[in-house]
């Protein structure tokens, strides 16, 4: 799939930070239950790639992404483990020939209108507005809409199940990506029914 499709499966996407391996599955399976089947896992953890190879395998019905791709060599290491989308807080040259020779195609981030147009000059037109909360908002994105009518959003950072409507109400915003679906406590718990229900909260969430 395109990034375009990928972004179009759900309009929201949860942003998860795995630290036990044991949790991939059960966590994939309830948000992919509850409707919520395009996950992002940031590398920030041991087990993140493990964790994106596990689900793959398991979890067939999710479409897993790697986020916070910050260096080249990240590329090859969630190509490795099947990643099949992958994210960047900015996008720097490098990045971007990384990107050309991965597998998976990426959404760049970026924060201001100065590196909206670098990433359009790179071939990009589905970007990820991030951090989205310090960046401006929902706000921010709607006075974008004009200049930048080609380009399409996927605000990220500091996005919660109030805010995330307003961002959804906007023509140039795909989809959404947040973390409240999956509490810490809720996913050190085991508590699976309950992010199966928050993701089904989550779902319903669509544009105007």
């Amino acid at each position: 799939m395109n990034i375009r499709e990928i972004v179009g499966l759900a309009r929201v996407i949860p942003l998860l930070t795995i630290t036990e391996l044991a949790h991939a599955l059960p966590l994939a399976r309830a948000l992919s239950t509850g409707g919520l089947r395009v996950i992002e896992i940031a590398v920030r953890t041991p087990v993140a790639l493990g964790a994106v190879e596990a689900i793959r395998k398991a979890v067939p019905d999710a479409v897993v992404g790697v986020g916070m791709l910050t260096r080249a060599v990240d590329f090859a290491a969630a190509d490795r483990a099947g990643a099949q989308f992958g994210v960047t807080p900015g996008l720097t040259p490098e990045l971007a020939a990384a990107a050309r020779g991965a597998r998976f195609p990426l959404l760049p981030g970026i924060m201001t209108p100065m590196e909206l147009i670098a990433a359009r000059t790179a071939g990009f037109s589905v970007l990820q507005f991030f951090p989205a909360q310090q960046a401006g908002g929902a706000g921010m994105l709607q006075a974008l809409s004009a200049p930048f009518p080609d380009v399409l959003f996927y605000p990220a950072g500091g996005v919660t199940r109030a805010s995330a409507a307003d961002y959804l109400a906007l023509p140039n915003v795909a989809c959404v990506g947040g973390s409240w679906m999956a509490p810490g406590a809720m996913v050190a718990a085991g508590d699976w029914a309950g992010i199966e229900a928050l993701a089904r909260d989550a779902a319903t969430l669509y544009k105007n």
